[in-house]
């Protein structure tokens, strides 16, 4: 766990951010000690052992989960078997789940949501329980009561990351307060037909053949680090043939590890490229570094042998603007919403689309600043504990966070990758909410494109 016991834009932990927001607690230390009452239990079914799937559902769970509930992860049932993904620096399923922050326990605790994974039946003494699950391209989390289980096969891991990534945002929600119907409803999504019902047939898609081998990650926070994560799930036969160049000019700080799946304590004052490129050349990716922030002033070369396709995280309206200028043949971005109700939102863009980057964004850059929340008591107890005017206000410019949101945007960026790959559906943009996945608004491409960007074969 970061140390968060400390107030600054450095320093804050962004989940807590939301009590503050809402104007819901009077100091930081107490917004943190509601996210230490948030606690989930995980039970695992002995059929974890033989699938890779299910192994990166279960991590990618932990992982985020630990993050956003500070009352600690628990998970029952795992058994002592290997490890089948590169996602966590450890050859045991066990040793992997405790390094990425989970506690392993002999039962779940029936007074903390319950979260089943694979072969399991929720507890008799469990109120109410969810079931990850997916199929293909599809992933989600349905009430186990229901009896509903999708198949959970197919070579697209990304589906597991998916269903684990609504599954924590389901919990996040109910914990908080947020939605009355998280955690007692079926949600998910396909990432072959994104607006068609993720449990029908229709959206669970082919058999993955090839997946995107050289890719240029401009901005390495929540969303770059989702992007990496969700590169790492992939099933390549050979990780050697994946080039990654990787872009940023900012270090690791305290408050990333709220929010971004491969940032840690210990990385703390390392620049992200670095930290960044170590992790992904150790599951076997090849790296260069750009540490320049993204400008008009970069630009993609044939010369240098730069990746073709570039996926934008950064949240500056600035950068996002030019990000057709830099000679990409496609660039596929994704942003996320911010206050204490738009934080659950995220939206993907694809570029040459519809609409212009300078279009969107150009009007975005030229508003006017975000509400200004230093007024709230959270905020106002900072300033009287002695933090100077400006400090509050940069406080309470920074944005909620949390890392579900950036996983599931993350999965349905790299998903619009593997579509058109295998000769999918393209689309311009796609936006939702995590309190309502079924509204999700798609806008088709109007040309199709073939893929000509690099691709590597997957197992």
């Amino acid at each position: 766990m970061g140390t968060f016991d400390t107030l600054s834009p450095e320093t804050m932990h962004r989940g807590a951010k939301l009590f503050m927001d809402r104007g819901q607690v009077s100091t930081y230390s107490d917004a943190l000690g509601m996210l230490q009452g948030f606690r989930i239990s995980i039970a695992v079914g002995h059929d974890v052992a033989s699938s890779e799937a299910a192994q990166v559902a279960l991590l990618t769970a932990v992982n985020a989960a630990r993050r956003s509930m500070l009352g600690g992860v628990d998970v029952a049932g795992c058994p002592d078997v290997p490890v089948q993904t590169r996602l966590a620096p450890a050859t045991e399923l066990r040793r992997a789940i405790e390094i990425l922050g989970g506690r392993l326990v002999g039962a779940v605790d029936p007074t903390a949501p319950v979260l089943l994974l694979g072969d399991v039946d929720a507890p008799a003494s469990c109120g109410s329980a969810l079931r990850m699950t997916w199929q293909g391209w599809s992933g989600g989390v349905v009430p186990a009561a229901s009896g509903i289980r999708l198949d959970e096969t197919g070579n697209m891991h990304i589906a597991a990351v998916l269903a684990a990534s609504i599954a924590v945002g389901e919990v996040f929600q109910r914990l908080a307060g947020d939605c009355a119907y998280a955690g007692r409803r079926s949600a998910g999504l396909s990432l072959w037909t994104p607006s068609h019902p993720w449990t029908a047939p229709s959206s669970w898609g082919p058999y993955a053949s090839w997946l995107p081998s050289r890719l240029w990650l401009i901005g390495l926070g929540n969303l770059g680090q989702a992007y990496l994560w969700c590169l790492g799930a992939l099933p390549y036969a050979s990780r050697e043939d994946v080039r990654l160049v990787l872009q940023d000019d900012d270090e690791i700080q305290t408050s990333n590890d709220s929010t971004s799946m491969l940032s840690h304590p210990r990385l703390i004052g390392h620049l992200k490229t670095r930290a960044m490129a170590v992790w992904a050349e150790t599951i076997g990716f090849t790296t260069r570094l750009e540490e320049r922030r993204f400008g008009q002033w970069t630009q993609r070369s044939d010369f240098a042998d730069d990746p073709m396709v570039a996926l934008c995280g950064v949240d500056n309206a600035e950068a996002r603007m030019v990000l057709e200028e830099a000679k990409f043949p496609l660039v596929v971005e994704a942003g996320l919403g911010a206050g204490p109700q738009g934080y659950r939102d995220w939206a993907v863009h694809c570029f040459p689309g519809a609409r212009f980057a300078r279009d969107i964004w150009g009007r975005v850059a030229s508003q006017s600043a975000t509400e200004d929340l230093s007024s709230l008591p959270a905020y106002q107890a900072a300033q009287t504990a002695g933090l100077d005017p400006c400090g509050v206000l940069r406080l309470a410019s920074r944005t909620v966070g949390v890392p579900f949101v950036g996983i599931t945007a993350a999965a349905m960026v790299i998903g619009e990758l593997l579509r058109r790959i295998h000769g999918g559906q393209s689309f311009d943009a796609l936006a939702a909410t995590m309190a309502s996945l079924d509204d999700l608004e798609c806008v088709p491409a109007l040309v199709s494109r073939p893929w000509m960007y690099g691709c590597a074969i997957a197992r």
